[in-house]
């Protein structure tokens, strides 16, 4: 059987969602149960020797990566939602979107047990900054950060380094642009 390139599963669109971006659109890879379940497996194999207890993702594209993940691994799954969105008390960080402004995550506050082991999954890393609020909370809660996994990495906005000021972790990508 041909291995898949997941490349030639991603869409770029040019000047979205401003002048001078070019947007790396995963929905072609979710479109295609060989290539969505090619990338699952792919960070389910980097995963399977971390000991990991949860899965937490930001939202909402973190959600799609990571809930099958969770799923395949056999453990939970902790949705990190934007400020408002959860209806229970909840722990929260801000962080700095790459387009500018602010925005906040949460999550549960009983969702992560002290000395668990978190994965910490998402589409795309771009500048970081979703990632260290996730971590934030999870380390707020008493998780330990396991690693991160990527289907998409922006080297060249740098996100890698950011996450890794905050500690180092294990890492994958599935794809740098």
């Amino acid at each position: 059987m041909k291995k898949i390139d997941l490349h030639d599963y991603v869409a770029t669109v040019k000047d979205y969602p401003e002048p001078g971006i070019s947007f790396r659109d995963i929905s072609p890879l979710m479109g295609s149960g060989l290539a969505y379940r090619e990338a699952i497996n792919q960070i389910q194999e980097f995963a399977k020797d971390l000991n990991v207890d949860l899965i937490a993702g930001p939202e909402s594209r973190g959600f799609i990566v990571g809930s099958p993940l969770a799923y395949a691994l056999g453990v939970g799954f902790v949705p990190a939602r934007k400020s408002g969105k959860l209806p229970r008390a909840a722990v929260s960080a801000s962080y700095t979107l790459e387009y500018g402004g602010i925005n906040e995550l949460e999550i549960h506050q009983d969702a992560i047990k002290p000395g668990q082991r978190i994965l910490i999954v998402d589409d795309l890393l771009a500048t970081g900054g979703t990632i260290n609020a996730t971590r934030e909370i999870i380390e707020k809660l008493g998780g330990v950060v396991a690693g991160v996994a990527f289907i998409i990495e922006l080297e060249a906005l740098h996100g890698r380094e950011k996450i890794m000021e905050a500690g180092e972790v294990p890492f994958l990508a599935l794809m740098e642009y």
